[in-house]
């Protein structure tokens, strides 16, 4: 028993300590076997179907065996902001500096601030996302591109960088190898990802699920310009970065027209 244990931890820590482009499916039967030992567990109650090694998980089963939970857990916030769940779409906003991820939500009418969630890990420092191996967390106005529920971080959904706004000022200026593979995603540690934690991964998957991921915007900004306004300096940071933090502002400014989360109790 002491020997399986030390391999599950052994094999479980080799996983976290990859690149945040660590998220497909575990390609060896012997490491699915020895991880589904921990996983399998954590899929905790609701689960109807016999227990899969990791890699055989599909979304469904994610929502199936997680949903009863995180609609619990999410309601209470939902009938607070006078929004039903799950709403017609979803916008995560995500402040690099306050390690802070809001999430606003709504049917009809105007978004509505529901609740936010600390970002267990990220990495990098202020400024836009340039290239591969440069550790920074992007920054912008993404979409989901896909969810996993097979990742190596518990659960992650896919953003879409580089979006056409990344791609663009890259061929203006000669980049390549942008990078890819950016994450939200559970567990703490992370290199260009936001790492939120088992549990909040789980309440952000499953919503996102359920309401589509195709109706899921993030928007990433080095701070909250709420606060104070986003400015970049321009001896670090490429000349497009004032517009891109104008984009990123208004996209803020939006949603805390009505509602901001200093009233909704942030």
């Amino acid at each position: 028993m002491k020997l399986t244990f030390k391999i599950i931890v052994s094999l479980t820590l080799v996983g976290l300590l990859g690149a945040c482009s660590e998220h497909k499916p575990v390609a060896s039967m012997a490491t699915n076997v020895a991880l589904s030992a921990k996983i399998v567990p954590n899929r905790k109650l609701y689960v109807s179907h016999p227990p899969r090694a990791l890699g055989q998980w599909t979304v469904a089963d994610i929502v199936q065996d997680y949903s009863v939970t995180t609609t619990g857990k999410l309601t209470p916030y939902f009938v607070k902001a006078k929004v039903s769940y799950p709403p017609r779409e979803v916008t995560f906003v995500a402040l690099k500096k306050e390690k802070k991820l809001e999430l606003w939500a709504r049917d009809s009418g105007e978004f509505r601030f529901i609740r936010h969630y600390n970002i267990k890990a990220s990495s990098g420092v202020a400024g836009p996302k340039l290239r591969q191996g440069d550790k920074q967390v992007p920054e912008g106005v993404y979409r989901i591109a896909g969810l996993n529920p097979n990742s190596h971080y518990h659960l992650s959904m896919k953003i879409n960088y580089p979006n056409k706004f990344d791609r663009f000022h890259a061929e203006q200026e000669g980049r390549t190898a942008l990078g890819s593979d950016i994450f939200i995603h559970g567990k703490a540690v992370s290199i260009g990802c936001l790492a939120m934690g088992d549990e909040a991964i789980e309440e952000l998957f499953v919503l996102a699920a359920q309401v589509g991921a195709e109706n899921v915007k993030v928007v990433i900004a080095p701070h909250d310009p709420r606060v104070y306004p986003l400015k970049a300096d321009a001896k670090t940071l490429p000349k497009w970065t004032p517009a891109l933090y104008s984009m990123i502002s208004r996209e803020i400014d939006v949603l805390s027209s009505e509602d901001m989360p200093v009233k909704a109790g942030l």
